[in-house]
């Protein structure tokens, strides 16, 4: 066991800021170095029509090796833009993580690792003002080497799933999420976008599996997707933040886009929605059409209008509640005679 823990708190590599030198200050002297090297070269090929053949030779071999040399410090020069940061390996180990934006100038044989660069997600900036006017792309987060550390938008895809009562649904969810320590993003998993991308498809999954779509009783006080959503969807961050923290990414929201019956209940479901929803209305209009009918046979023995024994009350009553409870208009007979 205790083997085992050293492993794994070996593969554990703590993130390492550096600030390099100046980029624009090296890129002076490199320039410099240039002119000298060309300057070498030129004096060089004077010196060899002047019969300083010796002297020629080595200031235009030493021009020419220079200026190839030179080539090699170019490769440490680095421009890093705001949000965005670069995990740098020496030789295979670990070297540090840019994070500051800049011009700056490293190591030109320590290399920016990152290998979700070419990965492409369904994704977009976030601006904090401006979320309602978000566009999806398929692009990557910040191409290349580079990490974004910005505010980015995963759409996941609609997917099936069953929800507690086994009833088939259809459900979609975007998910806002940054990267918050780029160096666990490109050590701890292979693909930081592919690993978000899976993880989000499970929790959507787990979590909807565990509540009902709707509920048909008005006085239930259990969560169900369609009713609940805030509420699921706050469940569905908290989850997928322990599932992704240690790839050093956050979860800022989850919200769901996309909520419904599959195709093969939907009709039936809308057929049992219509039922209840009736048989509600029909609950209203007889509860209002006795309340109304014994409003009226109390004010016409109150007033002395008409004295009804039990035969014609019943009489009364029954046509009343056809009446008040019909879904038609009524055809009133007038009777000139005796009813008897």
């Amino acid at each position: 066991m205790s083997q085992e823990g050293n492993n794994n708190k070996m593969n554990i590599i703590e993130e390492k800021e550096i600030y390099p030198f100046s980029g624009g200050i090296m890129l002076l002297l490199i320039l410099a170095g240039y002119v000298l090297s060309i300057l070498m070269t030129i004096f060089g090929g004077i010196n060899m029509d002047h019969d300083s053949v010796v002297l020629g030779v080595f200031l235009l071999v030493t021009g020419i090796i220079f200026m190839c040399v030179l080539i090699i410090p170019l490769c440490g020069l680095h421009i890093i833009n705001p949000n965005e940061a670069m995990v740098m390996t020496l030789f295979g180990k670990y070297y540090g993580t840019i994070k500051k934006e800049g011009f700056y100038y490293t190591n030109p044989f320590a290399v920016a690792f990152n290998p979700a660069g070419l990965t492409t997600l369904s994704i977009s900036s976030v601006a904090t003002a401006t979320r309602g006017s978000n566009t999806h792309t398929s692009v990557s987060a910040a191409g290349g080497k580079k990490i974004s550390t910005k505010t980015l938008t995963l759409n996941n895809e609609k997917q099936k799933v069953n929800d507690v009562l086994g009833n088939p649904i259809i459900i979609g969810a975007i998910v806002i999420w940054r990267v918050t320590d780029p160096t666990k993003a490109v050590f701890s998993v292979e693909n930081y976008k592919s690993f978000l991308s899976i993880q989000c498809d499970s929790t959507i999954r787990n979590i909807a599996r565990l509540y009902p779509y709707d509920t048909m009783e008005d006085d239930t006080d259990e969560k169900t997707l369609r009713g609940s959503s805030q509420e699921i969807a706050d469940c569905m961050k908290q989850e997928l933040q322990l599932r992704v923290s240690e790839a050093g990414l956050e979860i800022k929201e989850v919200r769901i886009t996309h909520l419904s019956y599959s195709e093969e209940i939907a009709a039936a479901m809308l057929q049992r929605q219509q039922a209840v929803a009736i048989i509600a209305a029909r609950h209203k209009i007889v509860e209002g059409a006795v309340s109304m009918v014994k409003m009226a046979i109390e004010q016409l023995g109150e007033e002395g209008i008409v004295i009804l024994d039990e035969e014609r009350k019943a009489a009364m009553v029954s046509n009343l509640l056809v009446i008040l409870c019909g879904n038609k208009d009524a055809q009133p007979i007038v009777n000139t005679g005796s009813i008897y």
